[in-house]
């Protein structure tokens, strides 16, 4: 492999630019070469003043690259070098509170209650991955030097370049400084000692570095490709099939109890594909959801989890259209693929990526819980995709109540249909289940017979009691609710309360659609016009469109930036390799923002079935979701990129809330610190322009700072200050830099 591929493939990516830039140097050198005056065609003397002069700009170029290497080197370790201090305060905080805490224990393995034990050990470990990353970059940069100055001297023919590393670049800090090297043994013989009990195996285990350039298991590789061509032929049978075979159900009832399981098993197919795309592109997806370095799901078991659902929802299908010819009860299938999926999401054994469960079931937790937590990148962009996945939660309500109270549970036809029918002259459709007194109320008008009540067979399907709407708006009050909590936190209307108001235009969308559904299908129109929620939909519906769209464009992938420059209509940095890549997905974002009028033309003039429609518009919206993501993330690297954030920053020092806020508070204010005063006065800082003291802002020896503007006197430690700074930085992504969905 040439080194200018095993550089791009190692390179941190938020580092990106702060590494040596090999390949415009090697350029340098062959167009040099290429515009040398001939020996054969000038004068000796002229060909080396011209080469000369060449050198020393070539030179000069290499003296910029070193003083930014050395530069970004010294900031990298005296972020390392305080974090180790504070890291080494944490743990001995905690070893004294145990001594001088009843029993007066000695034994360091159980020094610390398990959940601090754990968060200290998670604390190191990614301490250690950050002084890794220095460490490569220390020598991926040394061996750019070497390899473009041996091409220059090769080139050249001259020995300058030999030279001018072992002047310049073998004298520099970073390639002298041991201090990382340092860092990296105290961690191993910390956490070998203090943490792990003295077994050094299991230690460098939990320090184990995952593999920089990203591998893949064969057996893995060999799983996705099986589940894959399976679920393929399973499919295509069960489409065929359905063309031939006759069942007592209606085919609207088979699509909604199959389309939830079906949408989510595509989800997670192109989840895989976002994975891919941000990995190949540089995207540190990783550290933007906050995922342990060492133990998440790759696009290939993204993919085989999607193969591996997609035959158990092949084989349902199959089963479920030939059960009258198997002899197996027709309604059993639908019921065993959800219970299915639940089970292996909550299976609590660590088996299966008991990992990446875990992870997904607290981000679940947190975001249906968005007024009781604080709502970081995760929570809210979770909450987003479900924006997308609204319908499956319309499903999965929808198999609940049919299996609550349309199917036939008891008797020789148990599971094998829906409660007794009758349809009427107009061809409504309705269930019958028989009395105890025997008589029968025949909803027809017609005659009466020995039955009972009368059920419409679509109850479940209808609006009735406004329980479809609310399950429909649950994704929209998720966001909403979060929005609102962020504000509570941050104190930002913009863009918070803004992007509120965004997802307030979804209640009436749907509240609007629901009456107008409702007031049709009761015949209420002679009350209230039926046209008048037709067009007060419509109106939201243009409202909410323009409105997600433009955010979408705006906010969400940071486009239409003035300051674009070469970039016209997208933004100065992109990650993605081609320009057109971000037009189209512009054109692309609005045409399905905007397909709902397909469905109102469609539905309205009755020229297609509604579930049909719903379930091809539900498919076009999780495929808008999937494109939306890949410049969603790369939005939210970009300003990782300008942080320089590579890993989590995890402490363990706790903060109050109430701490937090206040802090905040005074932040943000022009006076709120002593020590910043005369600082902020000097500098003629705005008060929207005063941020949060992140690390570098710290002295390393202080214990103590006074604060509190207003009469409040009290004194922290400045590991909490720093802790809250990297809770914030974790949690959120940099609030002032991250653009809210």
């Amino acid at each position: 492999m040439k080194f200018a591929e095993h550089l791009s493939a190692h390179i941190t990516p938020e580092w990106r630019k702060q590494y040596i830039e090999y390949e415009k140097m090697k350029e340098m050198l062959y167009e040099a070469l290429e515009t040398a005056p001939s020996v054969e065609e000038t004068d000796p003397a002229f060909r080396e003043r011209q080469l000369t002069k060449f050198r020393e700009n070539f030179f000069r170029f290499c003296d910029l690259e070193l003083k930014k290497i050395n530069i970004f080197f010294s900031e990298k370790l005296a972020e390392s070098t305080r974090k180790l201090a504070s890291l080494k305060s944490d743990l001995d905080q905690l070893i004294d509170r145990h001594h001088d805490g009843p029993g007066h224990s000695t034994k360091k393995k159980k020094v610390f209650s398990s959940g601090t034990h754990h968060d200290l050990k998670l604390a190191y470990s990614e301490f250690y991955l950050n002084l890794i990353l220095v460490q490569n970059y220390q020598t991926l940069n040394f061996t750019g030097f070497r390899k473009i100055l041996k091409k220059h001297d090769k080139l050249f023919e001259t020995k300058s370049g030999a030279e001018w590393r072992q002047s310049k670049v073998e004298t520099s800090l970073f390639f002298t400084s041991r201090d990382v090297d340092g860092a990296i043994e105290q961690v191993e013989n910390i956490v070998t000692a203090e943490l792990e009990g003295g077994d050094r195996g299991k230690a460098m285990k939990r320090l184990r570095v995952p593999p920089l350039g990203e591998t893949q298991n064969p057996l893995t590789t060999f799983r996705v490709g099986l589940f894959l061509g399976i679920a393929i032929v399973l499919i295509l049978i069960a489409v065929v099939a359905a063309f031939y075979v006759t069942l007592p159900i209606s085919w609207q009832h088979t699509i909604r109890l199959f389309r939830g399981p079906m949408l989510i098993i595509l989800f997670c197919f192109l989840i895989g594909g976002n994975t891919y795309g941000w990995r190949t592109s540089g995207v540190n997806h990783v550290l933007i959801f906050e995922l342990d370095p060492r133990h998440h799901l790759t696009y290939q078991q993204f993919l085989e989890v999607g193969g591996f659902f997609a035959v158990a929802w092949g084989i349902g299908m199959i089963l479920y259209l030939f059960s009258p010819t198997l002899g197996i009860p027709l309604l059993i299938n639908p019921l065993w693929i959800y219970g299915f999926m639940l089970v292996y999401l909550l299976n609590p054994f660590p088996v299966l990526h008991y990992r990446s469960r875990r992870w997904l079931l607290n981000v679940l937790f947190r975001m249906m819980t968005p007024p009781f937590h604080y709502v970081g990148f995760a929570d809210f962009w979770m909450a987003d995709q479900f924006n997308s996945l609204a319908i499956v939660l319309v499903d999965i309500q929808y198999f609940l109540c049919f299996y609550a109270s349309e199917v036939q549970w008891a008797g020789p036809n148990a599971l094998q249909g829906v409660k007794m029918e009758t349809v009427c002259s107009n061809g409504t459709v309705f269930q019958c289940q028989t009395s105890f007194n025997g008589t029968f109320e025949n909803p027809c008008g017609d005659v009466n017979a020995t039955a009972i009540v009368c059920q419409a067979i679509n109850q479940c399907a209808s609006n009735q009691y406004a329980i479809r709407p609310i399950v429909t708006l649950l994704p929209a009050y998720w966001r909403f609710a979060q929005c609102w909590r962020r504000y509570r936190d941050t104190k930002h209307v913009f863009p918070h309360v803004v992007n509120a108001f965004k997802y307030s235009t979804s209640f009436l969308v749907v509240t609007f659609s629901a009456l107008n559904s409702w007031y049709k299908e009761h015949g209420k129109s002679d009350v209230i016009p039926e046209s008048l929620f037709l067009w007060f939909w419509l109106l939201a519906a243009i409202v909410s469109s323009c409105y997600t769209y433009t955010w979408d464009i705006k906010m969400d992938w940071g486009l239409l930036d003035r300051n674009a420059g070469e970039n016209r209509f997208l933004r100065e940095q992109t990650v993605y390799h081609y320009k057109w890549y971000y037009y189209l997905a512009m054109v692309e974002d609005l045409i399905l923002r905007f397909t709902w009028t397909i469905t109102m033309s469609a539905t309205e003039t009755g020229f297609i079935d509604s579930e049909i429609l719903r379930t091809v518009m539900a498919v076009l919206e999780v495929i808008r979701r999937f494109i939306w993501n890949f410049f969603r993330l790369e939005n939210e690297h970009i300003n990782n990129c300008g942080q320089f954030r590579a890993v989590r920053d995890i402490s363990i020092t706790p903060i109050d809330h109430s701490d937090q806020v206040l802090l905040e508070k005074m932040m943000d204010e022009e006076d709120g610190v002593f020590n910043r005063r005369e600082k902020d006065a000097k500098r003629g800082l705005r008060k929207r322009d005063v941020k949060m003291w992140t690390d570098d802002d710290e002295d390393e020896q202080t214990d103590t700072w006074t604060v509190f503007k207003g009469g409040i006197s009290n004194w922290l430690q400045s590991r909490k200050l720093s802790n809250l700074s990297s809770r914030k930085g974790s949690s959120s992504l940099s609030m002032d830099h991250s653009k809210e969905i």
